[in-house]
């Protein structure tokens, strides 16, 4: 078998004939079946806590396939989790050189048109697969028919196809039957292995199924007894009386009759007989109990999965969705570092490795996270200090706010009309319409509405404070009258200097233009 001076990080040689050969296959029959017995029919507290503890000890088959069974069963956990894995496979990939040097711009250049394959967009969403179970696999099919080795495809393989060793709890293995106990250990550069590092310790302890099984299983419950008790509350009671004289077939005919109309709502029974629906117990607020539990697991899920509920479960103002938007935000930054890194380590190393050499600085692979774009900040700067001579390229902002350049002889909104107190955002807009006097004072006014905004809304800050302290209106008027000389006026007095400043220079220039 053809081994490389080429090693991985830790240190092993690269099989050049392993690269292209398929290792970790499904079998028919053998250690790597794809078939699996439920682990999550008839889930007890014993049954999860042993299923657990299997896993952390080193089989963890029992809680790889709750965790697949958890996702196709509790409508919520899949949601939620849908989102975070979602949110992660959908970000775009940048590739950035190692430097300027010319020879790592083209090995830059040769990676985009690998990353920009639709084969490793799939590879990126079957990662996402780890952050349920801790862990994801993937087995790269080289192909070595050209001039260089590419990924002819990304394979993504079954977890339970896999195992870590028994020493460290760290080293994942492949299951075969040339090792039944322990494994092969992984070819060097033929895996991808993705872990999430949503917590430090064991991998097998870090994937969000296992914070979750205890909630799912709850809510399992809870959900049954619920469908019980609509089963036996939702519909009336039907009694079937009959008279002294009714034989047994006449029993069993209006015992039949009764059982009937619970689902064909139809029954013909004789006239000697008759059938009562009685109404329910009285069970008035039962049903909420069981509803408000089911949805306080949800949120108990939403909070481990997502970090918050607003968005999830519960109703939320615009600004305390904001708010946990922020939140969930740093959880998808970190899951993109986590994926970035994995990407880097596993592929990035060995394609540039097998195609140009090692010991060579490699280009960086970046999952980039967009940030959040306050467009109204960015328009009040504008309005503040394009006036002031600060130059900006039309076209940058033109894709902040995301609005493409107009075509030739499209219809263009009407602009607002310059004046002589914003030049540069004159030029900017490209407009030669003389301003009037009703423009420039509208104008100024606008100024001086802005540039006082700040110290009224100190003082009125100061009065409501005040306001929340008192108990009654005499008191806030008394107390009014101590605060005066507190109120901070200074930024009010300013303005108004010059603003009377302004008002007798536009005097004097109306009087020297004989207006």
């Amino acid at each position: 078998m053809a081994a490389s001076r080429i090693v991985d990080q830790y240190g092993r040689p690269i099989e050049y004939d392993k690269l292209t050969q398929e290792l970790a296959a499904p079998k028919v029959v053998g250690v790597r079946t794809i078939w699996h017995n439920s682990v999550a029919s008839g889930l007890t507290p014993g049954r999860l806590a042993s299923v657990l503890q299997a896993a952390v000890d080193g089989s963890a088959e029992d809680y790889l396939t709750l965790a697949e069974e958890m996702e196709e069963r509790d409508l919520h956990y899949a949601s939620v989790l849908s989102t975070r894995k979602l949110g992660l496979a959908g970000l775009a990939v940048r590739i950035e050189a190692a430097s300027d040097a010319a020879e790592d711009v083209r090995r830059a250049d040769v990676l985009r048109e690998v990353v920009d394959a639709p084969e490793f967009g799939e590879l990126q969403s079957d990662l996402t697969d780890a952050l349920g179970k801790g862990y994801a696999v993937a087995e790269i099919m080289w192909d070595r028919s050209g001039h260089t080795w590419v990924p002819d495809r990304f394979e993504p393989r079954d977890q339970r196809f896999f195992r870590f060793d028994r020493e460290t709890g760290r080293e994942l293995r492949l299951i075969d039957e040339a090792d039944l106990v322990d494994g092969l250990p992984l070819a060097p550069y033929k895996f991808i292995v993705h872990y999430p590092r949503i917590r430090a310790g064991l991998p097998i302890r870090g994937g969000l199924a296992r914070l979750a099984a205890v909630g799912y299983m709850c809510k399992a419950w809870t959900w049954k007894d619920w469908m019980a008790f609509a089963d036996i509350y939702g519909i009336p009671m039907r009694v079937g009386r009959y008279g002294t004289a009714a034989s047994a077939d006449d029993i069993d005919t209006l015992m039949s009759a009764v059982a009937n109309l619970g689902s064909d709502a139809a029954a013909v029974i004789p006239d000697s007989m008759r059938i009562d629906f009685q109404n329910a117990v009285n069970v008035a607020g039962a049903g909420d109990f069981f509803k408000g539990l089911a949805e306080w697991w949800d949120k108990q899920i939403s909070k481990g999965v997502l970090g918050q509920t607003m968005t999830a479960d519960d109703g939320s103002s615009m600004a305390q969705a904001r708010v946990h938007d922020g939140i969930r935000l740093d959880l998808l930054e970190a899951d993109a570092k986590a994926l970035s890194n994995t990407l880097n380590r596993s592929f990035i190393r060995p394609f540039c490795d097998l195609n140009f050499g090692s010991g060579q600085a490699y280009p960086k692979l970046v999952v980039v996270v967009p940030q959040p774009e306050d467009t109204k900040l960015l328009v009040d700067a504008l309005t503040a200090l394009v006036p002031l001579g600060l130059r900006v390229e039309q076209s940058v902002i033109r894709d902040k706010l995301n609005i493409p350049e107009p075509a030739k002889d499209a219809e263009i909104l009407a602009q607002p009309s310059a004046t002589p107190l914003m030049p540069a955002l004159n030029r900017a807009i490209n407009r030669e319409q003389a301003p009037t006097a009703s423009d420039i004072v509208d104008a100024q006014v606008a100024n001086l509405e802005r540039a006082t905004a700040g110290g009224m809304d100190d003082m009125v800050d100061q009065v409501r404070e005040l306001l929340d302290q008192v108990q009654n209106l005499e008191e806030f008027r008394d107390r009014l009258v101590e605060l005066y000389p507190e109120l901070n006026s200074t930024q009010l007095a300013d303005v108004m200097g010059d603003a009377l400043v302004a008002a007798s220079m536009a005097g004097r220039h109306d009087v020297l233009r004989g207006l």
